[in-house]
């Protein structure tokens, strides 16, 4: 690996396995515990790490001194891509969902602050740009030849990262979190956006387990699609939820809010409400309503990205 990522990951925590002590849990006979991604690192948390490690490492080699991606204006991961293209000595672009407020979110005032320039899109070109995907990457890395998938318009040292960091780079750095967990396990749970790391996951665990998407926004059917086209090959062990976006993407209500209020207060682990919070809601109301057998081992991976939850201050 690069030595500039070898120093940056140096100083990371490590990510822990927590068992959750819940008496709900010991009346139905589950065990749950967290992969604590959260701890990784206070910006770089999460699968945002996960994702970028093997993108970073492949533009490095390229010799990239600009990297560029999109993302909205609580987005988790510009948020990480600034504050690490900071660290590595690297320009960063992010094109940003919709028109420029007034008054920046505190996620686009870090950005900002750690030189990242933001280019604010309509909504209509930010669809346009989603299309394009995994760029640079060799052809044996790449499951499709569409042109479409390269952005146009790139200047010698410039790196397209999708929305999300969704390429098959990331699947790499996703699978690291499935051997750290060391512990045999019936089912795997992570929240999904762009499906990318519910893809990793799906590639690492044995093939016994069972995986388990909790889609964050609404109308996600299409996500099964995008997950399938990163495997290398057919998994039959996993499914995607979409029963517990509450109301879309980044929509949350006062049962969301009191679940996790409760959680953290029971369990002093951090939740934010547009990803791991809903997993965990989903997850405990599965257990209340029989779907998990008595006994089972269920290990919910934490996404981090807990810098959102100023979205709801």
């Amino acid at each position: 690996m690069h030595l500039e990522l070898i120093k940056l990951e140096k100083t990371f925590n490590q990510s822990i396995l927590t068992k959750i002590d819940d008496p709900l849990l010991a009346q139905y006979q589950i065990e749950l515990w967290m992969k604590r991604d959260d701890l990784l690192h206070p910006v770089i948390s999460g699968n945002k790490w996960r994702k970028l490690k093997y993108s970073l490492e492949h533009a490095l080699s390229l010799g990239t001194d600009t990297l560029i991606s999109m993302g909205g204006a609580y987005s988790n991961h510009l948020h990480a891509l600034a504050y690490t293209g900071k660290v590595l000595g690297l320009k960063t672009i992010g094109f940003v969902r919709g028109e420029q407020p007034e008054i920046l979110t505190p996620t686009l005032r870090d950005m900002k602050k750690w030189g990242m320039e933001l280019e604010f899109v309509s909504r209509a070109d930010y669809r346009l740009l989603r299309q394009y995907k995994e760029p640079q990457l060799p052809a044996d890395l790449r499951h499709t030849h569409d042109p479409l998938r390269y952005l146009p318009g790139l200047k010698p040292g410039q790196y397209w990262l999708p929305e999300g960091g969704a390429q098959i780079l990331a699947l790499k750095g996703v699978a690291e979190l499935v051997v750290e967990t060391g512990i045999p396990y019936d089912t795997l749970c992570v929240p999904c956006g762009t499906g990318t790391t519910l893809a990793g996951i799906i590639e690492a665990v044995p093939e016994q387990v069972s995986v388990l998407g909790f889609a964050a926004l609404k109308n996600a059917g299409f996500l099964t699609a995008e997950v399938e086209a990163m495997l290398s090959q057919s998994r039959n062990n996993w499914q995607i939820n979409l029963d517990y976006h509450f109301g879309g993407f980044a929509k949350i209500n006062t049962e969301l809010n009191a679940f996790i209020e409760d959680f953290e207060l029971k369990t002093t682990i951090p939740l934010e409400p547009v990803y791991t919070g809903k997993m965990m809601y989903a997850i405990y109301d599965l257990i209340k309503k029989h779907y998990f057998r008595p006994g089972e081992r269920i290990i919910a991976v934490h996404t981090g990205g807990l810098q959102g939850k100023r979205g709801f201050d």
